[in-house]
């Protein structure tokens, strides 16, 4: 019993993190209609800036502490700065355009992002400390022999990314923003014809999505490293908007956990029978029985033509 409760304590922390990834596809879809392929890149620039910047920023002042908070600060408006030019330079062009035609452009923001990830901070492999704890922790030992195992900085980056998740939830649910937001996912033409500003908000929900890359960034990088194959980290959140649904922030959060137990769960128990590697492929599975019941995610708007 101790052990399945530590993989599903471990599924569960992993899951919020998939959550916070797919709350970007989430934020960009509901404001403009179009898949963001140009997540997963968000992800890896803001993780860049957010080492280079700790780099300076401690040796600068002495103190990781005041280090990495400066540097976080400074990420967060390379971010905005991001998104401001990607909405000048790109998306106030492709106003009322074919969503087509935004498809192609996040597939070119995709590409413009790693090449300037690689020409402003180099294409070595950066670590990122954010001096969070590393020594493993044994919970209820008195109730469960050997305890449960449970890492501090798996559990730090949960609760961060839960916070996160609930702050974005109640901003698009209850604020003017998050009203002007689904105002302008359910038409743009609608949405400019109130007053609405389209492109402001399209800034604020880029930044938005920007400063959730940054933190995924932070918690994967100082996982993993920041290399370039961070960006591939976005499509592990893929499933996860499909299961919960494009168009739904509670649905990102759900389905990013059921992705995150279930792939820890399959692993552990289904594993010895079906081999090795099923928490590689799990998601993608459980996405596509979705998809063939319920082509719209389990809190996805349906669509009804009629002719």
């Amino acid at each position: 019993m101790g052990f399945f409760i530590e993989t599903l304590l471990g599924g569960l922390m992993t899951g919020v993190l998939y959550a916070l990834i797919g709350l970007g596809f989430v934020l960009i879809f509901k404001a403009s209609g179009v898949f963001n392929f140009a997540q997963g890149a968000m992800v890896l620039v803001a993780a860049l800036a957010m080492a280079r910047f700790s780099a300076w920023a401690i040796e600068l002042t002495g103190s990781m502490l005041f280090g990495n908070v400066i540097a976080f600060f400074m990420s967060v408006a390379f971010m905005i700065a991001l998104a401001i030019a990607i909405e000048r330079l790109v998306l106030r062009h492709l106003v009322n355009q074919e969503l087509t035609t935004l498809l192609m452009a996040t597939l070119g923001i995709t590409y413009v992002l790693d090449g300037l990830g690689q020409t402003v901070f180099g294409s070595s492999v950066y670590t990122i400390d954010v001096g969070m704890p590393k020594e493993p922790l044994f919970l209820f030992q008195d109730v469960f022999e050997g305890g449960i195992l449970l890492n501090p900085d798996d559990l730090i980056a949960a609760l961060v990314g839960a916070a996160l998740v609930a702050a974005l939830a109640l901003l698009f649910q209850y604020t003017k923003v998050g009203r002007a937001l689904r105002a302008v996912a359910d038409d743009h033409q609608a949405a400019q014809s109130v007053g609405i500003p389209l492109g402001r908000i399209w800034v604020v929900v880029w930044s938005v999505a920007g400063v959730v890359a940054l933190v995924a960034g932070i918690v994967w990088g100082s996982k993993l490293g920041v290399q370039f194959s961070l960006s591939t980290v976005a499509l592990r959140a893929l499933p996860v908007v499909i299961l919960g649904g494009l168009t739904s922030v509670p649905g990102a959060i759900l389905g990013g956990l059921i992705i995150g137990v279930g792939e820890k769960l399959s692993e552990v128990y289904l594993g010895s029978f079906v081999g090795g590697g099923i928490e590689v492929w799990f998601a993608y599975a459980l996405a596509l029985l979705v998809l063939l019941v319920r082509p719209e995610g389990l809190f996805g708007e349906k669509h009804i033509d009629r002719v």
